[in-house]
């Protein structure tokens, strides 16, 4: 087995890159040993959009949401993805 490597300091970003563009990652990291992950609570990244809607779909939406005790718009999430997943199915051959 190779002797693993040290990884030097770097000052910025730039020479750390320089660095890796020039040199294998596998002289410096054991890959004899796996490294398991957990990654069943990792949750999906997401992106603020912008949706115009009635003020009566709001209100709705928050009374509901009031009485199921989440904030509307995770109540508002749950319901698009439902629609989604139902529409999928439908769509699927």
């Amino acid at each position: 087995m190779a002797k693993i490597k040290i990884i030097p300091r770097f000052k910025n970003e730039d020479e750390e890159r320089k660095f890796w563009d020039t040199h294998d990652a596998l002289d410096y990291f054991d890959t004899s040993n796996e490294i398991k992950f957990d990654l069943s609570e990792l949750k999906p990244s997401t992106k603020p959009i912008t949706v115009r809607l009635t003020e009566s779909l709001i209100a709705g939406l928050k009374h509901l949401a009031n009485k199921k005790d989440v904030p509307y718009q995770s109540l508002m999430k749950i319901y698009l993805e439902k629609a989604v997943e139902r529409d999928y199915q439908k769509l699927a051959w």
